[in-house]
């Protein structure tokens, strides 16, 4: 897949408004703040493809990046505190509505920072994850915060944490300095392939 041909397509704030899905599909999901925007550029080879938003929780919508021949769907944040009872609401009609309607679920990206356990909240998304069978790999982000000997060790124990809940691979990843992302790529050509191997059989 040619990562640097990406282009921002649109972002929708109700399920209703979501575009037909007409080609595979990689979401990323993870909670305020983790780093998805910072990700999706370095992905992509690109400083502002997905802007990075200054205010945690606030972006209640979902955004399509057309890449290649597939979409990016960047799901928005979680676990924010200040978030209102109807903007959390909306986000998970949002969420819900978009997992459970026909699309293309090729592969799903979920964000973990790698400095710290993961928060009731994100253990709520790996069991919804694991509960509707939706397959996904876990990217543990800000791996350039971390000694080189912590590395090793940091990735057994959320491969340990993770692997319960049908975690498919866990990878150390760095939006800053791009640490795991050809790793990263490669899981998600090969997800890709296997979706479009999958329709040429049928």
């Amino acid at each position: 897949m040619n990562y640097n041909k990406a282009d921002f397509m649109a972002s929708y704030g109700i399920s209703s408004q979501l575009p037909d899905s007409d080609r595979p599909e990689i979401s990323f999901s993870g909670r305020s703040n983790v780093g998805k925007s910072s990700l999706i550029n370095k992905l992509c080879s690109r400083k502002n493809l997905a802007r990075v938003s200054a205010t945690p929780g606030k972006t209640a919508t979902i955004n399509f990046y057309e890449v290649d021949s597939c979409y990016f769907v960047d799901l928005p944040g979680y676990g924010y505190a200040k978030v209102s009872n109807a903007d959390r609401e909306r986000w998970d009609d949002l969420i819900n509505s978009y997992f459970e309607a026909q699309r293309h679920h090729t592969l799903l990206v979920q964000l973990l920072d790698c400095r710290h356990a993961p928060s009731a909240d994100d253990f709520q998304m790996l069991k919804y994850l694991h509960y509707h069978q939706i397959p996904y790999v876990v990217a543990l982000t800000k791996a350039d915060k971390l000694k080189k000997s912590q590395l090793t060790k940091t990735l057994e124990e959320f491969e340990n944490t993770c692997r319960p809940y049908g975690c498919q691979k866990v990878v150390l990843t760095s939006g800053e300095n791009g640490y795991g992302i050809p790793e990263l790529q490669a899981i998600l050509n090969k997800a890709i392939e296997a979706e479009f191997a999958d329709e040429d059989a049928e």
